[in-house]
């Protein structure tokens, strides 16, 4: 009987039998042949049949196989999505709502004449007794430079000064509005917040310190006097600074002298000097900036000769050479409207040097 560990076959020839220890360890050629060994062909190594050691992928239904790592990433981003909608919705810091409402105060200051008042005396050149400093129109009324401030760069000051001067140019140059009852040019410069209470003053004007329109412009009745010349004398100045962070504030200080006759009046009829002193107080925000409108929260007009007891608030009401004015009441100085260093705001004065 063979030996238990010798291969079906027999031993192998050469082979040392029961004396090799190392009988157990080896493969003859038999047991060779019986092992199988599969080599992939190149299409089953392409068609990936028998998988490929990587590492397990989640599944997420619809969304297809993710990687971990891409999992991991989009958690991330969701969590941080989700911090920053949570402290934008619960931080105290909100945008606050733009300005509406009437935001506009006016102070209209009447200045009587203390004695009749005369006609120049050169019509054609009615102007000449005035004392230097006043310009021609637009150019009386200054272009200072637009320096930066604290929160608002030199671009932004300079547009805001621009819008001024346009706003001044039609609220108190412009024979449309001053003796033709236009209002659409100043109107386009107030910003959508105050264009309801500008409506109403020209509506209704009335002087209870928010509708009157001579707050918004200057305006005489086409009806009683007529512009003798085309040229308006101007003088004054702008001063820049910020009512906060976020809100650039110019303030005007312009006293305009216009030369009127009376309505129909013909060439050569006595001219009148009136004078009216704007003090006006202007807010920008950026939205206003980029939309070239303006807001004005404050508005002193003086103008004279005009009489005590008749309202400023619907038109200017000038004393023409050879009417008479009410008298003021006692007690109040003389008020010289071109003297920008006393404060605008008077309840009636008496005109000086008239």
């Amino acid at each position: 009987m063979g030996d238990p560990r010798e291969p079906p076959e027999g031993a192998p020839e050469g082979g040392s039998g029961n004396d090799d220890e190392y009988r157990s360890v080896v493969f003859d050629e038999s047991f060779v042949r019986a092992a199988r060994i599969q080599e992939l062909s190149a299409r089953e190594r392409l068609s990936g049949a028998f998988g490929r050691p990587t590492r397990p992928k989640v599944r997420l239904g619809p969304l297809g196989t993710v990687p971990r790592q891409a999992l991991a990433l989009l958690l991330v981003i969701l969590l941080a999505f989700g911090a920053a909608v949570y402290f934008g919705v619960s931080s105290p810091v909100r945008p606050t709502a733009r300005p509406q409402g009437s935001q506009l105060t006016v102070s209209l200051v009447a200045l009587s004449p203390a004695s009749p008042v005369h006609a120049v005396a050169d019509p054609a050149n009615p102007f000449a007794g005035l004392p230097p400093g006043y310009s021609d129109g637009a150019v009386g009324l200054g272009t200072p430079t637009g320096a930066p401030t604290g929160h608002f760069s030199r671009v932004e000051v300079t547009k805001a000064l621009d819008t001024v001067q346009r706003y001044l140019v039609a609220s108190s140059l412009s024979p449309a509005v001053l003796v033709q009852g236009s209002t659409a040019e100043v109107r386009a410069f107030v910003t959508p917040g105050e264009q309801a209470q500008f409506d109403a003053s020209v509506v209704q004007p009335v002087d209870d310190r928010h509708h009157a329109l001579t707050g918004w412009l200057v305006r005489f009745d086409p009806q009683q006097v007529a512009l003798a010349a085309d040229t308006v004398k101007v003088a004054g100045a702008m001063r820049i600074d910020e009512a906060d962070g976020g809100t650039l504030r110019i303030t005007t200080d312009h006293t305009f002298v216009y030369a009127l006759k009376a309505a129909g009046a013909a060439s050569g009829a006595p001219v009148t000097l009136e004078t009216v002193r704007r003090q006006l107080t202007f807010e920008f925000d950026r939205v206003d900036l980029a939309a070239a409108q303006l807001r004005l929260v404050d508005s002193v007009l003086q103008a004279g000769p005009a009489p005590c007891d008749g309202s400023l608030a619907g038109v200017v009401q000038p004393v023409l050479a050879g009417a008479e004015a009410t008298a003021p009441p006692a007690g109040p100085s003389a008020v010289d409207p071109g003297n920008h260093a006393r404060p605008a705001w008077q309840v009636c004065g008496v005109l000086a040097g008239s």
